[in-house]
């Protein structure tokens, strides 16, 4: 039986920073929800359903480095497809705060 290590689990993560060109009211969501086009550089721009409304308004998020998940599949979220996953952290209230590299990154930078 091989096993993975911790290490090599987390390196099968494709993890990179993007940075946001648009945003627009996911409707058809059950909770309330942005689809974000994000672009990934040589990845080119790929969407995501992300539930960011409570804390950032939709102008707030166009422009901004996000880091996020590239290689876990996409699926459909309330009609759309989500290629990525947009890493957040929850607070105690609920809402969700997105992770962002602390100084400006290109597009695709890979997260290690």
């Amino acid at each position: 039986m091989n096993e993975v290590s911790p290490y090599e689990a987390f390196n099968l993560i494709d993890i990179r920073a993007g940075r946001i060109e648009r945003v627009e009211i996911n409707a058809e969501a059950k909770k309330p929800a942005y689809k974000i086009w994000i672009d990934f550089g040589e990845l080119g721009v790929l969407g995501t359903s992300a539930q960011y409304t409570t804390l950032y308004q939709l102008d707030q998020l166009i422009g901004e480095t996000v880091v996020c998940a590239t290689n876990l599949g996409a699926r459909r979220i309330a009609g759309f497809k989500s290629e990525v996953l947009m890493l957040g952290v929850a607070r105690k209230d609920g809402a969700v705060v997105y992770l962002k590299p602390e100084r400006p990154v290109s597009p695709g930078t890979k997260v290690f």
